[in-house]
């Protein structure tokens, strides 16, 4: 018998008819004679209603109250699939966030799990009993209710795991695992059956958007075998994401990941002298905006910066950066919200020379100028004009030959 932790978003769970869906599936695995820990979202779409409901009623709502409000959508499903377990003849529990002692910080919104009080949870199971557990929510030291921001039903799902010592998190999703690329942009993109933590950890932060970065890093640090699956196949062996085999030497690529939410600033004519660096990115950081990719062209006596930042953060970085150009003296301020970064990703990457060479040349051929490059020993990384994403993207698949990699179905 194995212990599994499975994890059921909101559109698994959007409507009464696809709870009952769920209920089917943790039925299935407990006749297989497993124990099973759900870990529910609210039902599509109660998170933004909830947060609807307090703007209506405060132009700044508490953070504390929010996140009062909004971990009540969590709570009605995992009432309601506890019903439907019931109503099928097997024992259920549910728990909230407080109830299961999920102990976090006190950063409302943005919490972060500190540890699992997981006797109660075990001695449920001991009895027989599957445990339903909201996720997204949890209670710091003086009993006020957390939430963990974007992707935390993810994230709970990965901690309980990690904390009951299960055999598999399995994170059921719209879709039935991790794919080379988008299949709406490269209909030939093939499910992996397996990746690295540290492939998806790259593959997240460069746009993927299967499972939450927090998640993927929790899974990792802990060990957790972390499997995506479909809410809405009957079957199918997802994607299983662990540590690297010993085996993997060939050059491999896991996949190809984009981003569209970022823009691009340029600072150019700066006079080249020490600590100029600092005094144009200094203020960007200390205005707690994240700098991505970083390219400096130095001449003779005058240097040019290009970074980029999160779309969002575009016109704030661009006024900063007007100010800071009068300060150093630069000629222009420039910018470009019309890009978007490509890349590649692989552990297979580390051995191999000449990925990047395949790389710009599949560019070339199809006329991308490319305007930044990064490179880390899995990934690389451009950024072109994004009227070119969909062409990149299916260039690149078709270059590596994603559709035949072996690792694929």
């Amino acid at each position: 018998m194995s212990l599994i932790v499975q994890k059921y978003g909101g559109t698994s769970v959007g409507t009464t008819e696809r709870i009952k869906n769920v209920a089917e599936k943790v039925i299935r695995d407990r006749e297989a004679g497993h124990d099973v820990v759900v870990v529910v979202s609210a039902m599509s779409g109660e998170t933004n209603r909830l947060l609807e409901l307090a703007r209506e009623v405060s132009d700044a709502p508490a953070p504390r109250e929010q996140d009062v409000l909004v971990s009540t959508g969590e709570q009605v499903t995992i009432a309601l699939l506890s019903m439907a377990l019931i109503q099928r003849g097997f024992d259920a529990r549910s728990y909230t966030g407080s109830q299961v002692r999920l102990i976090t910080d006190s950063a409302h919104g943005k919490a972060r799990i500190q540890r699992i009080d997981e006797e109660r949870i075990h001695n449920d199971l001991e009895q027989g009993r599957v445990v339903v557990v909201a996720g997204f929510q949890g209670v710091d030291e003086e009993g006020n209710i957390t939430t963990l921001g974007r992707g935390g039903s993810d994230t709970s799902a990965v901690a309980l795991a990690a904390a009951l010592g299960a055999d598999e998190c399995q994170i059921y999703t719209d879709v039935d695992g991790v794919y080379t690329t988008d299949p709406r942009v490269v209909p030939d993109a093939r499910r992996l059956k397996s990746i690295t933590f540290e492939e998806m950890l790259e593959m997240a932060s460069q746009g993927s958007k299967v499972l939450q970065i927090r998640s993927v890093e929790f899974a990792g640090k802990y060990n957790v075998p972390l499997r995506v699956l479909s809410s809405f196949e009957e079957s199918g062996e997802g994607t299983l994401i662990t540590f690297e085999e010993t085996e993997m030497e060939e050059a491999r690529i896991a996949g190809i990941a984009f981003n569209e939410d970022e823009a691009q600033l340029t600072i150019n004519g700066v006079p080249d002298q020490p600590g100029v660096a600092y005094r144009i990115l200094g203020p960007i950081s200390e205005a707690n905006i994240e700098i991505d990719m970083i390219v400096q062209n130095v001449g003779d006596e005058y240097t040019d910066f290009t970074f980029t930042v999160h779309r969002n953060d575009y016109q704030k970085a661009m006024d900063i950066l007007n100010e800071v150009a009068s300060d150093v003296g630069a000629r222009e301020v420039k910018g470009n919200t019309k890009i978007v970064k490509i890349s590649l990703v692989g552990v297979g990457m580390r051995s191999h020379a000449g990925i990047a060479s395949t790389m710009f040349e599949a560019l070339a051929k199809e006329g991308i100028n490319i305007l930044m490059i990064s490179t880390s020993e899995i990934k690389i990384s451009v950024v072109v004009h994004e009227k070119y994403k969909e062409l990149g993207v299916r260039a690149l698949h078709e270059a590596f030959e994603l559709e035949k990699d072996a690792s694929v179905e």
